[in-house]
């Protein structure tokens, strides 16, 4: 990730001239990621491949002008696969399935809506930093693993439907039926990607490391004559934009109500909580620190999702791998994520043909690359220095992730740091609900926190702070609290810095009895008795 010095960044139109050539830039990698991952989703949701794509350009072109979040990059996720494939399949399966499951996407997004409308963004403070982290790693650990056949060009069938612990298991196999030409292709384009980072001292490092693959990839492929000499799977294969655009929402689905209640709840709640989980994640890595509108980003793509419906695409969330690479590769605004839909736009409707030399194995180099960043080892060793117990809640949720499914591991993580939090000593009836009291006399303001301050009952702290006016004197006195965890002092942290920009101080105080659970200037800290 870049760290950048100076000024927010501008939104709106005065961001776009303000940060053109960067977020173009980052849109366009983006992009090159975007582009096969949606597809492969589609398909591997029983979808039309086109519809993933379809879903790409709306969440960009679209959703980025409404959403409340800056980086976020806005598009199908692999995380609800399971759910709309499952949908199609009770519908009816094939095209018939695919029609009725977009009804029960078009009620889902209106839930999504009404979720931002009556403010449910804020149920992102009740998940602990650690359990996100060890969710982004979790998913760096899938991309890795469900992207290693598609480098070495291993033919799908030999890998259909298995997980991603089914494949790493399966690696000796891998590794016997792969093609030596295409794997030649993604080895050398994973070198690339990998190693770009370390010739900043270049001139030659000015170009973006994915174009760069492309740049050989591309030549290679025309050279070994792809397209007649290696197995379809090989190259990226489009269909059709323009014949595919139009209303293929089906209501029918109403006619089965146990059905269709069902995956209406879970495209609305499953949806929800990946994308709030995503932003948050995201904001914790945005460069400039700054904090999204979780409500109006629930709402922008709620309505994203009510126009992917209504035209067959995918249910669409902010997601994390693509987010992360915007990130990583100097997005600053919203318009990167624009510009990543509007790149899948053009490619598609003029440039198919050019799309289609592109080899998977080269591709799925550069996602490769991005889950490397999301599960790298020094992930593992920040959480540990953190904490023990920040590692174990951070491995808690990655194995839980990768057995089971990314909700299972955020609430075994959650379940995981409330055991602990007992442990130390919190009483029960504090895990949720904390008195804080809130005391003004001139410019000075004190928040006096009681009992404990955790991640399940910051979203009551965090009311009470931001009802505090901007420009004052903030004193947050946590002397009373027998536990203050790394969650809560990462949110304070955020909140001095937030309300510091507006003008205002903060100082954080009575901590001097609490013994520090590690070396790490946020760590959790547990009252002296």
């Amino acid at each position: 990730m870049k760290s950048y010095t100076g000024a927010t960044p501008k939104d709106g139109i005065a961001g776009l001239k303000e940060n053109f050539s960067s977020d173009a830039i980052s849109g366009f990698i983006v992009f090159l990621l975007a582009l096969p991952l949606s597809m492969g989703i589609a398909k591997a949701s029983d979808f039309p491949p086109i519809m993933g794509l379809i879903t790409a350009i709306v969440g960009g072109m679209i959703v980025s002008l409404l959403m409340g979040s800056k980086l976020t990059i806005k598009g199908p996720a692999a995380g609800l696969i399971v759910i709309v494939a499952g949908a199609v399949a009770d519908f009816g399966g094939g095209e018939t399935g695919w029609h009725l499951a977009l009804g029960a996407m078009f009620v889902a997004a209106l839930v999504q809506i009404l979720f931002g409308v009556l403010k449910f963004g804020k149920m992102t403070d009740f998940f602990p930093l650690s359990a996100i982290h060890g969710m982004l790693a979790a998913i760096g650990i899938i991309i890795i693993a469900k992207q290693l056949p598609v480098l070495l060009n291993v033919n799908p069938q030999i890998m259909a439907g298995k997980g991603p612990i089914a494949i790493l298991a399966s690696l000796p196999t891998v590794f016997a039926n792969l093609d030596p030409r295409g794997a030649l292709i993604g080895v050398i384009s994973l070198m690339i990607m990998l190693g770009w980072p370390y010739l900043k001292s270049y001139s030659i490092s000015k170009i973006p490391a994915p174009l760069m693959v492309l740049l050989i990839a591309v030549p290679a492929e025309l050279l070994m004559d792809f397209s007649h000499t290696e197995p379809s799977y090989a190259l990226v294969h489009i269909g059709n934009l323009i014949e595919n655009l139009h209303m293929n929402i089906n209501f029918g689905g109403f006619a089965t109500p146990g059905i269709f209640i069902k995956y209406v709840i879970m495209f609305a709640l499953v949806g929800t909580l990946e994308s709030l989980l995503t932003v948050k994640a995201i904001d914790l890595i945005d460069p400039f620190k700054r904090k999204s509108d979780n409500n109006k980003d629930l709402i922008a793509v709620g309505i994203g999702n009510v126009i992917t419906s209504i035209l067959g695409g995918l249910p669409m969330i902010a997601e994390v791998a693509r987010s992360s690479a915007n990130v990583n590769n100097g997005g600053k605004t919203r318009w990167a994520n624009f510009f990543h839909g509007f790149f899948i736009l053009m490619f598609v409707l003029i440039a198919s043909k050019y799309i289609e030399m592109i080899p998977n194995s080269a591709l799925a180099a550069m996602l490769i690359a991005v889950g490397i960043k999301l599960a790298h080892p020094k992930e593992f060793l920040h959480t540990f220095n953190i904490g023990k117990e920040q590692l174990a809640i951070f491995l808690v949720t990655i194995i839980f992730t990768l057995f089971e499914d990314l909700l299972i591991g955020i609430a075994a993580g959650m379940l995981l740091k409330i055991i602990i939090h007992v442990f130390n000593g919190v009483p029960l009836k504090s895990l949720f609900k904390v008195p804080v009291e809130i005391s003004f006399e001139g410019d000075n303001y004190l928040v006096v926190v009681d009992k404990a301050a955790l991640f399940t009952n910051f979203a009551g702290i965090k009311n009470k702070l931001e009802s505090i006016p901007s420009g004052f004197n903030v004193t947050i006195d946590l002397n009373n609290t027998k536990v203050t965890d790394h969650s809560v002092m990462k949110n304070l942290d955020h909140f001095k810095h937030d309300y510091e920009v507006s003008g205002g101080h903060v100082s954080i105080t009575g901590l001097d009895d609490h013994k520090l659970l590690s070396k790490h200037h946020l760590a959790a800290r547990k009252k002296n008795v």
